[in-house]
């Protein structure tokens, strides 16, 4: 079997010491395999590696079949710029790049063309799952990181439908701050709140930039712990050796064998973790998530689509009573703002630079008997530019935060006179 450290000297060889990236727009499927095929005996013969024929075999397929399925999508999943892919039928491909969304010129020639790409994405995918009229939507991964939902009449009345969503090679809190997503302060805590394993909610709406932020911190997770990751579709990509991945599963034809993340967050309990990390909480599966923090999982990650930081929490109040639970809201809002820490709450600007736009400290006033949110940090929009950028600066509200005991408690430090002494 080929190794993945193999398949990168592979990937690495083709566009570096080779002509691939020129050449492959203009072969048909034959010349891809001849050309790959001749590279890797190249390779194999300057560094002495030994191949199997079947894994060499195996390898061809995968690269040629990553090339040729794409179909006139290729140059769009290419494009460094675009991170949104949206087809709304053979004729209308939407891409949004710089945060704005335009129509593409790129077409399908005909309905059928674009089913026969369709089916040719899903089976280079590597996956198990199938679409077709019985099963008219599906959700997959690409071998690149980019994530493909597909849906088909007739859910849809205007033909195939596919949105596959690109994730910039952002991979440290550098990238973060480069592209005007957070300040050094915003990095200076939440790097802290990682080390002394604080529970983190990222909220914010679709394509904001709450999963790109969650990676980018989960860096920070000490190497020692044992990480346990729940998603519907993969999309988590953390750096860390020992990273236990769990996916949910649909049911079947016959509607049976579903899996659930309520499941899979149910069983990783059992599983000795030592972090959970929630790709995204929608449903029943907040209780467990509160319940899990207050009986000592501590260091909870989890996203949740929402317009505020106080919506984030009215959403996650709503998502424990639809468990029908036997609790006062009141009550089941004291659990959650005794559990949560910090709500990270990204925003897309129109200028299309995703930022954070607040962090906020959730807590429990018993003096008021109500949750306190307080905004540890906002950002202040100043000014609109005549070319329509944005310019304003994140305010930092000194006040030690509810949360401070934890940060003393794990001996994880924040500079001298970060928050106001006591």
């Amino acid at each position: 079997m080929i190794t993945d450290e193999i398949k990168q000297r592979i990937h690495q060889y083709l566009i570096r010491k080779t002509d691939f990236l020129n050449v492959k727009d203009k072969m048909n499927e034959d010349q891809l395999r001849a050309f790959v095929d001749n590279a890797i005996a190249t390779l194999c013969e300057e560094e002495q590696l030994e191949m199997l024929i079947e894994d060499r075999m195996a390898m061809i397929r995968e690269l040629v079949s990553a090339v040729v399925s794409l179909g006139p999508l290729r140059p769009l999943i290419e494009d460094p710029e675009i991170t949104e892919i949206m087809v709304n039928g053979p004729d209308r491909i939407y891409i949004q790049k710089k945060g704005q969304i335009t129509l593409s010129d790129v077409k399908f020639p005909s309905t059928d063309n674009l089913h026969h790409t369709i089916q040719k994405i899903l089976a280079a995918s590597g996956t198990n799952k199938r679409v077709d009229e019985s099963n008219p939507y599906v959700d997959f991964p690409l071998a690149g990181g980019s994530r493909v939902n597909v849906l088909l009449p007739p859910c849809s009345l205007i033909g195939p439908l596919v949105t596959i969503r690109k994730f910039a090679e952002i991979n440290t809190v550098d990238d973060l701050m480069n592209l005007g997503t957070l300040d050094k302060n915003i990095a200076v805590l939440l790097t802290a709140a990682m080390k002394a394993k604080l529970n983190i909610i990222f909220a914010g709406a679709t394509g904001t930039g709450k999963t790109t932020t969650l990676n980018v911190f989960s860096r920070h997770i000490p190497s020692h712990e044992r990480i346990i990751t729940i998603e519907d579709t993969p999309e988590l990509r953390l750096m860390q050796e020992h990273v236990v991945p769990l996916q949910s599963k649909t049911a079947n034809v016959e509607g049976k064998g579903a899996i659930t993340i309520r499941d899979l967050f149910i069983n990783a309990l059992r599983m000795r973790p030592d972090r959970i990390i929630v790709g995204e909480v929608r449903s029943n599966e907040m209780l467990d998530l509160i319940e899990s923090i207050a009986s000592g999982h501590s260091g909870s990650l989890a996203i949740v689509h929402a317009e505020s930081p106080e919506d984030c929490f009215s959403r996650m109040v709503t998502m424990m009573l639809m468990t029908g639970i036997r609790l006062e809201t009141k009550v089941i809002m004291k659990q959650i703002a005794k559990a949560i820490d910090i709500i990270v709450h990204s925003i897309l600007y129109p200028d299309g630079t995703r930022r954070i736009a607040f962090v906020t400290d959730v807590a429990w006033s018993e003096e008021k008997d109500d949750v306190a949110l307080n905004h540890i940090f906002y950002f202040d929009q100043q000014e609109l530019t005549q070319d329509g950028k944005i310019k304003g600066r994140w305010v930092m509200d000194r006040r030690v935060p509810s949360f401070y005991k934890k940060l003393k408690d794990h001996h994880v430090k924040v500079p001298e006179n970060y928050f106001e002494a006591k």
